[in-house]
Protein backbone atom coordinates (compact mmCIF):
# COMPACT_ATOMS: atom_id res chain seq x y z
CA UNK A 1 0.00 0.00 0.00
CA UNK A 2 2.58 2.67 0.99
CA UNK A 3 4.55 1.96 -2.70
CA UNK A 4 1.15 2.28 -4.35
CA UNK A 5 0.33 6.18 -2.27
CA UNK A 6 3.51 7.26 -2.97
CA UNK A 7 2.79 6.91 -6.60
CA UNK A 8 -0.31 9.08 -5.64
CA UNK A 9 -1.63 12.49 -5.04
CA UNK A 10 -2.52 13.69 -1.51
CA UNK A 11 -5.97 13.20 -2.23
CA UNK A 12 -6.38 10.02 -3.88
CA UNK A 13 -3.84 8.71 -1.61
CA UNK A 14 -6.06 9.63 1.37
CA UNK A 15 -9.07 8.26 -0.30
CA UNK A 16 -6.86 4.55 -1.50
CA UNK A 17 -6.49 4.95 2.69
CA UNK A 18 -10.24 5.01 3.51
CA UNK A 19 -10.80 2.38 0.64
CA UNK A 20 -8.30 0.17 2.51
CA UNK A 21 -9.62 0.84 5.68
CA UNK A 22 -13.09 -0.12 4.85
CA UNK A 23 -12.29 -2.73 2.60
CA UNK A 24 -10.00 -5.10 4.64
CA UNK A 25 -11.14 -4.02 8.04
CA UNK A 26 -14.70 -2.71 7.60
CA UNK A 27 -13.68 0.84 9.37
CA UNK A 28 -17.25 2.44 9.71
CA UNK A 29 -15.95 5.72 9.95
CA UNK A 30 -13.68 4.80 6.82
CA UNK A 31 -16.85 4.29 4.99
CA UNK A 32 -18.71 7.28 6.23
CA UNK A 33 -15.81 9.83 5.51
CA UNK A 34 -15.92 8.55 1.93
CA UNK A 35 -19.62 9.05 1.82
CA UNK A 36 -19.24 12.64 3.45
CA UNK A 37 -16.53 13.55 1.16
CA UNK A 38 -18.30 12.40 -2.11
CA UNK A 39 -22.06 12.70 -1.65
CA UNK A 40 -22.58 16.36 -2.63
CA UNK A 41 -20.55 16.40 -5.77
CA UNK A 42 -22.23 12.52 -6.46
CA UNK A 43 -25.75 13.88 -6.03
CA UNK A 44 -24.88 17.33 -8.30
CA UNK A 45 -23.89 15.50 -11.22
CA UNK A 46 -26.56 12.87 -10.75
CA UNK A 47 -29.07 15.85 -10.57
CA UNK A 48 -28.11 17.45 -13.87
CA UNK A 49 -28.09 13.97 -15.39
CA UNK A 50 -32.26 13.13 -14.30
CA UNK A 51 -33.44 16.87 -13.35
CA UNK A 52 -35.52 15.12 -10.72
CA UNK A 53 -33.98 15.64 -7.07
CA UNK A 54 -35.94 12.46 -5.77
CA UNK A 55 -33.97 10.51 -8.20
CA UNK A 56 -30.93 11.35 -8.07
CA UNK A 57 -31.55 11.21 -4.22
CA UNK A 58 -31.93 7.33 -4.75
CA UNK A 59 -28.92 7.03 -7.43
CA UNK A 60 -26.58 8.49 -4.74
CA UNK A 61 -27.64 5.97 -2.54
CA UNK A 62 -27.39 3.06 -4.75
CA UNK A 63 -24.37 4.20 -6.29
CA UNK A 64 -22.22 3.74 -3.07
CA UNK A 65 -24.13 1.21 -2.03
CA UNK A 66 -22.81 -0.92 -5.66
CA UNK A 67 -19.41 1.09 -4.90
CA UNK A 68 -18.72 -0.41 -1.04
CA UNK A 69 -20.09 -3.38 -2.33
CA UNK A 70 -17.19 -3.86 -4.91
CA UNK A 71 -14.39 -2.05 -3.24
CA UNK A 72 -12.36 -5.52 -3.67
CA UNK A 73 -12.59 -4.52 -7.44
CA UNK A 74 -11.10 -1.11 -7.10
CA UNK A 75 -7.53 -0.51 -8.00
CA UNK A 76 -5.54 2.69 -7.16
CA UNK A 77 -5.02 2.99 -11.21
CA UNK A 78 -7.63 5.49 -11.41
CA UNK A 79 -8.87 7.86 -8.42
CA UNK A 80 -11.16 6.33 -6.45
CA UNK A 81 -13.59 9.68 -6.71
CA UNK A 82 -12.84 8.97 -10.83
CA UNK A 83 -14.01 5.13 -10.17
CA UNK A 84 -16.82 5.60 -7.86
CA UNK A 85 -18.72 8.42 -10.33
CA UNK A 86 -18.18 5.96 -13.25
CA UNK A 87 -19.88 3.57 -11.20
CA UNK A 88 -22.74 6.40 -10.50
CA UNK A 89 -23.15 7.81 -14.13
CA UNK A 90 -23.61 4.25 -15.00
CA UNK A 91 -25.63 3.17 -13.42
CA UNK A 92 -28.03 6.03 -14.07
CA UNK A 93 -27.76 5.74 -17.75
CA UNK A 94 -29.29 2.37 -17.23
CA UNK A 95 -31.85 3.64 -14.57
CA UNK A 96 -32.73 6.20 -17.41
CA UNK A 97 -32.65 3.81 -19.92
CA UNK A 98 -35.12 1.73 -18.32
CA UNK A 99 -37.82 4.45 -17.79
CA UNK A 100 -37.56 4.85 -21.38
CA UNK A 101 -38.17 1.21 -22.35
CA UNK A 102 -41.11 1.21 -19.64
CA UNK A 103 -44.21 2.34 -21.96
CA UNK A 104 -47.15 1.50 -19.68
CA UNK A 105 -48.56 3.16 -16.60
CA UNK A 106 -47.44 1.41 -12.84
CA UNK A 107 -51.23 1.39 -12.79
CA UNK A 108 -51.41 -0.68 -15.98
CA UNK A 109 -48.90 -3.04 -14.55
CA UNK A 110 -50.15 -3.46 -11.68
CA UNK A 111 -53.45 -4.30 -13.40
CA UNK A 112 -52.25 -6.66 -15.50
CA UNK A 113 -48.98 -8.52 -13.80
CA UNK A 114 -49.13 -10.74 -11.25
CA UNK A 115 -48.30 -8.66 -7.86
CA UNK A 116 -46.73 -11.46 -5.71
CA UNK A 117 -44.28 -11.88 -8.75
CA UNK A 118 -42.46 -8.89 -8.07
CA UNK A 119 -42.50 -9.20 -4.04
CA UNK A 120 -40.26 -10.94 -2.23
CA UNK A 121 -42.09 -13.75 -0.10
CA UNK A 122 -41.00 -14.49 3.07
CA UNK A 123 -44.13 -16.73 4.52
CA UNK A 124 -44.81 -20.54 3.71
CA UNK A 125 -47.73 -22.39 4.58
CA UNK A 126 -47.54 -24.92 7.70
CA UNK A 127 -44.03 -24.35 7.82
CA UNK A 128 -42.30 -26.78 9.76
CA UNK A 129 -40.06 -26.19 12.78
CA UNK A 130 -36.85 -25.67 9.93
CA UNK A 131 -38.81 -23.74 7.84
CA UNK A 132 -40.63 -21.35 10.39
CA UNK A 133 -36.80 -20.44 11.92
CA UNK A 134 -35.66 -19.69 7.91
CA UNK A 135 -39.07 -17.61 7.33
CA UNK A 136 -38.16 -16.17 11.04
CA UNK A 137 -34.56 -15.01 9.94
CA UNK A 138 -36.21 -13.62 6.73
CA UNK A 139 -38.10 -11.51 8.16
CA UNK A 140 -35.55 -10.38 10.44
CA UNK A 141 -33.53 -9.48 7.39
CA UNK A 142 -35.90 -8.06 5.43
CA UNK A 143 -36.88 -5.49 8.82
CA UNK A 144 -33.29 -4.89 9.22
CA UNK A 145 -33.41 -3.32 5.34
CA UNK A 146 -36.23 -1.63 5.43
CA UNK A 147 -34.83 0.42 8.40
CA UNK A 148 -31.96 1.46 5.45
CA UNK A 149 -34.49 2.89 2.96
CA UNK A 150 -35.58 6.56 3.12
CA UNK A 151 -38.63 7.39 5.61
CA UNK A 152 -41.24 7.82 3.30
CA UNK A 153 -40.63 4.52 1.63
CA UNK A 154 -39.97 2.72 5.17
CA UNK A 155 -43.24 4.36 6.03
CA UNK A 156 -44.93 3.00 2.89
CA UNK A 157 -43.28 -0.54 3.10
CA UNK A 158 -44.01 -1.26 6.79
CA UNK A 159 -48.04 -0.59 5.87
CA UNK A 160 -48.30 -2.46 2.53
CA UNK A 161 -46.06 -5.60 4.06
CA UNK A 162 -45.76 -5.43 7.57
CA UNK A 163 -49.30 -3.84 8.55
CA UNK A 164 -50.56 -5.64 5.49
CA UNK A 165 -52.92 -2.87 4.63
CA UNK A 166 -54.28 -2.34 1.04
CA UNK A 167 -53.25 -0.14 -1.19
CA UNK A 168 -56.12 1.62 -1.13
CA UNK A 169 -56.42 2.07 2.52
CA UNK A 170 -52.48 2.99 2.45
CA UNK A 171 -53.97 6.16 0.03
CA UNK A 172 -56.35 6.95 2.66
CA UNK A 173 -54.33 7.08 5.41
CA UNK A 174 -51.16 9.18 4.07
CA UNK A 175 -53.81 11.00 1.63
CA UNK A 176 -51.98 10.31 -1.13
CA UNK A 177 -53.03 9.63 -4.72
CA UNK A 178 -53.43 5.59 -5.43
CA UNK A 179 -51.05 5.94 -8.66
CA UNK A 180 -48.23 7.67 -6.14
CA UNK A 181 -48.57 4.97 -3.73
CA UNK A 182 -48.07 1.98 -5.92
CA UNK A 183 -45.33 3.61 -7.90
CA UNK A 184 -42.92 5.09 -4.72
CA UNK A 185 -43.84 1.03 -3.50
CA UNK A 186 -42.56 -0.24 -7.14
CA UNK A 187 -39.35 1.96 -6.37
CA UNK A 188 -38.87 1.01 -2.79
CA UNK A 189 -39.10 -2.79 -3.82
CA UNK A 190 -36.49 -2.14 -5.89
CA UNK A 191 -34.06 -0.22 -3.49
CA UNK A 192 -34.87 -3.49 -1.48
CA UNK A 193 -34.26 -5.67 -4.00
CA UNK A 194 -30.63 -3.99 -4.23
CA UNK A 195 -30.15 -4.01 -1.00
CA UNK A 196 -30.79 -8.25 -0.36
CA UNK A 197 -29.78 -9.45 -3.70
CA UNK A 198 -26.26 -10.42 -2.44
CA UNK A 199 -27.60 -12.33 0.64
CA UNK A 200 -26.89 -15.59 0.41
CA UNK A 201 -28.74 -16.00 3.66
CA UNK A 202 -32.44 -15.40 1.48
CA UNK A 203 -31.91 -18.31 -0.07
Amino acid sequence: METVATQLTEKAARDYQLVCLAREKGDEKAFSDLLKMYREPLYLMLLKMTNDPVEADDLTIEAFGKAFRSLHLYTPTHAFSTWLFTIASNNCIDHIRKKRLQTVSINNMYNNVDEEQNEIQIASTNPNPEEEFITEQRIKIMREAVQLLKPRYKKLVEMRYFEELSYEEISEKLDLPLGTVKAQLFRARDLLYNLLKNRKDLI
